[in-house]
């Protein structure tokens, strides 16, 4: 009996858990679409073939791959291994959540594809502050779940800013490749920013499409 129940606190965590990776997945989206859509009129006060403009989209591009690699870092870590402890090692032993802490950091990246300073300061804080309210939810939950050992980590390491001197190596446990490939198909939806924002400027120059706003 007491092995059916353990099973059984075991699938229940596991659901929940799923629920709110679910839920990270529909949030990055919703943003990307959301972002997308915003941009659609608005340009940047500096001129797409000024050095301005391409210096500012290099940069983000540059912010995109890192957002990027930095999923997959976190994924090498975390990659089936949350639902049966609390990980500590690697990008996990700086920030409680690196794993949103990478995807601000690539809708930063897209939001510097609109040549635009602000942009990138928009696109970041919309993708934190929509991530801070589902990482709050999980930390509850998570908090029922594992119990002490994540008392204690919480206390530790910082929900969201890195803290470099924390960091630790660590080790991967049994890491599913699967998983890394999932992370990796999540991610590059990022991507699509580079040829939809050549797409826009060029709509935007030709007079197919209103500019309704602009950023410096």
């Amino acid at each position: 009996m007491l092995d059916e129940v353990k099973v059984s606190d075991v699938k229940d965590f596991k659901h929940g858990l799923g629920n709110y990776q679910h839920t990270r997945r529909i949030v990055l989206a919703v943003l990307v679409v959301v972002l997308f859509a915003a941009l659609l009129f608005g340009q940047s006060t500096f001129p797409p073939d000024t050095a301005v403009h391409e210096t500012i989209e290099m940069f983000g591009v540059l912010l995109i791959f890192l957002g990027i690699v930095g999923r997959l870092w976190s994924t090498l870590y975390i990659g089936g291994r949350k639902s049966s402890e609390v990980v500590t090692g690697g990008p996990y032993s700086i920030t409680r959540n690196p794993l949103y802490v990478f995807s601000t950091v690539a809708a930063a990246g897209v939001g510097a594809q609109i040549g635009s300073f602000s942009g990138i300061i928009l696109f970041g804080l919309l993708c934190a502050g929509a991530f801070h309210i589902v990482i709050l939810r999980e930390e509850k939950f998570l908090k029922e779940a594992l119990g002490a050992p994540y008392q204690a980590y919480l206390a530790r390491v910082p929900r969201f800013f890195p803290k470099l001197s924390l960091y630790q190596e660590g080790d991967t446990g049994n890491f599913k490749p699967r998983l890394l490939l999932t992370t990796l198909l999540d991610g590059l939806v990022f991507l699509v920013a580079l040829p939809a924002f050549e797409l826009i400027d060029g709509a935007q120059q030709s007079g197919i499409l209103p500019v309704w706003f602009t950023l410096p």
